[in-house]
């Protein structure tokens, strides 16, 4: 008996040292920008979301998630997360220029690097680059538009920002209405905000007695485009194209909404997929190092339960 129990003993040792080698304690710190604005509120709630999860998956893992309200805070806080040793790094940058430099210095240290969204200006530093597709949230819409009104129809555009992400949607949705008879009476910039899309859809009811549909770039524009129609009581706007996956845009799908019949995806929650990915890479081995980009889904009432979560802020 006492040799069983003494065996018994070595090998729940044995276990226990398997279990501990196994379960190596490993750092990965988040720096994601703070709810500034819906889609960067769905990222903090993702992260947040995911690291409760990661935690649960992976006992050995400890999780850092900071948030910074501008370039300069982040650069501070990246600093700070690599003076306290980190293994890995899972960063959307506010921009890419201003953090390129400071991401550098982490990956410099020895720290495994991932990156979502906005792309450094040096991509030689990341190890993992997690994205949406801005060129497929373009083209997606466009195509839909197309097949939507295939005897032609009057369209306004409201854009986003004057930046690269802007072009590229702006090039895909250009791609996708091409052949077709639609007519795009105006592009503007909305600058992604409620109010700024707001103001611009009301000029366009001013300026345009006949409009068929609207794309926006961006569902927090649909929300400012939306209140503008029904302020001004018109009936010839068929519906409008956002993109994003804004929960309040992914409900109206689901429940049928004729104003707002789809959605494109370009999901907050790719900041999971990022930190998922990278946890896989500390601790299974798994190879995860290259470009993981997302596909622009088409949200339709069909698979609009798919994408929606109600504790979301976006």
């Amino acid at each position: 008996m006492k040799r069983i129990v003494a065996s018994l003993a070595a090998l729940a040792a044995l276990s226990a040292a398997h279990v501990a080698l196994a379960q190596e304690k490993k750092v990965m710190a988040v720096s994601i920008p703070a709810a500034d604005h819906g889609w960067t509120g769905g990222v903090v709630y993702h992260a947040e979301r995911e690291a409760k999860m990661l935690k649960e998956r992976y006992p050995g893992l400890e999780i850092i998630l900071k948030t910074s309200p501008d370039g300069a805070a982040q650069a501070n806080a990246l600093e700070d997360l690599t003076a306290q040793g980190i293994d890995a790094l899972v960063t959307l940058p506010h921009n890419s220029d201003e953090l390129t430099d400071p991401i550098r210095q982490v990956k410099d240290g020895g720290v495994f690097v991932t990156v979502v969204d906005r792309a450094l200006s040096d991509p030689a530093i990341q190890d993992l680059y997690v994205a949406g597709n801005n060129l497929e949230l373009g083209k997606v819409a466009g195509e839909y538009i197309k097949d939507r009104m295939k005897d032609g129809g009057d369209v306004v555009v409201i854009r986003g920002l004057p930046i690269v992400i802007d072009e590229e949607r702006q090039k895909g949705f250009d791609e996708g209405i091409a052949g077709s008879k639609i007519k795009v009476l105006d592009r503007q910039f909305g600058n992604w905000s409620r109010d700024d899309a707001f103001k611009v859809m009301q000029d366009y009811l001013a300026k345009y007695p006949k409009i068929d549909a609207v794309w926006a770039q961006d569902d927090d524009m649909v929300v400012g485009i939306l209140e503008a129609i029904e302020q001004s009581g018109r009936k010839d706007i068929q519906f409008v194209v956002g993109g994003a996956g804004m929960k309040d845009m992914i409900k109206r799908v689901a429940d049928g909404d004729k104003m707002v019949p789809v959605d494109v995806l370009y999901p907050p929650a790719m900041i999971a997929t990022a930190m998922d990915l990278t946890a896989a890479g500390l601790f299974d081995q798994n190879p995860v190092r290259g470009k993981y980009i997302l596909d622009a889904t088409l949200v339709t009432k069909d698979n609009a339960q798919e994408f929606y979560y109600p504790d979301s802020p976006f």
